[in-house]
């Protein structure tokens, strides 16, 4: 079965009793632990539960590759079941900045090897502006069996993304925003600048005003233009692997399915002084 990437609010809204649907909230902020749960409890979508980026999504910092390392499959399948993610189970994840955070849950489920999920276009924001139903408190759903299957292919490490980028044939993108790869700002790595090679690409791109994805045809033109045309291999890469996966997934909506995760992004990378850095534009590169 087919699972669309994008579902819109009145799609989910006709789906809202649908016992086989559930919706995860994914809203986090990064300078601000804490606040994404707490709008959560204040109102959420009915039935939705909170996953949250840090403590759900992501083993401890640096116990594995960055900021943000893959969870374990038996830590993963735990946080799963207890959401009420079963085989059958199509989950729809959303947060309020355009699917920046609920993209780490749609990429984490499919490495995982659960194919069924989508995101919520334009998010917690799309859905209260449609005037839609929305409920307060912590929704607990019945536990469901989630049995994990690590798919490598989807991950690049930092020895693969170094010989990847002298690889014609591999397109190198960074998601972030443009002034950290240049290296005119580093609010939390080490170092500032980005992977020599790769082309600036910043997620912010794949949206509009609204947050909501861009048309298939506005991204096929933007990421033929920096080279995904001509790549056997992509690898898209960020801060610490949670962004990214927007990336991941708009090449995907373009037709791209040649893609992989840099797993610890520049918090990894930037943590080894033996890695090279570099700085401002590259000539051959876009810059988003």
């Amino acid at each position: 079965m087919t699972t669309d990437l994008l579902v819109s609010p009145a799609w989910l809204a006709d789906g809202l009793n649908d016992p086989h649907i559930r919706i995860a909230d994914l809203r986090w902020y990064l300078l601000e632990p804490g606040r994404g749960r707490t709008e959560y409890l204040k109102a959420h979508i009915p039935r939705a539960v909170y996953l949250d980026i840090d403590t759900d999504l992501a083993a401890p910092p640096f116990q594995g590759p960055g900021r943000h390392p893959i969870p374990s499959p038996e830590a993963f399948a735990a946080v799963a079941s207890r959401a009420g993610i079963g085989p059958a189970t199509h989950v729809i994840a959303y947060d309020s900045v355009g699917g920046a955070y609920a993209a780490r849950l749609w990429w984490l489920l499919r490495y995982f090897g659960h194919e069924r999920v989508s995101l919520l276009d334009g998010g917690w924001p799309a859905w209260v502006a449609a005037g839609l139903p929305v409920e307060a408190g912590e929704v607990m759903p019945p536990p469901a069996v989630f049995i994990p299957r690590p798919n490598p292919a989807m991950v690049a490490d930092a020895d693969a993304v170094d010989a990847l980028r002298r690889d014609p044939r591999a397109l190198i993108l960074d998601v972030r925003a443009t002034e950290r790869y240049r290296g005119i700002a580093e609010p939390l790595d080490p170092r500032a600048g980005h992977i020599p090679g790769a082309v600036s690409a910043p997620y912010t791109d794949n949206v509009d005003a609204e947050g909501r994805m861009l048309p298939v045809e506005t991204l096929r033109v933007r990421y033929a233009a920096l080279g995904a045309d001509h790549a056997e291999t992509i690898v898209c890469y960020c801060g610490s692997g949670v962004t990214a996966a927007h990336t991941i997934l708009a090449l995907e909506r373009a037709g791209w399915k040649n893609t992989r995760l840099y797993e610890g992004s520049w918090s990894d990378w930037s943590r080894d002084p033996s890695r090279p850095a570099a700085t401002g534009s590259e000539p051959w590169g876009g810059e988003g």
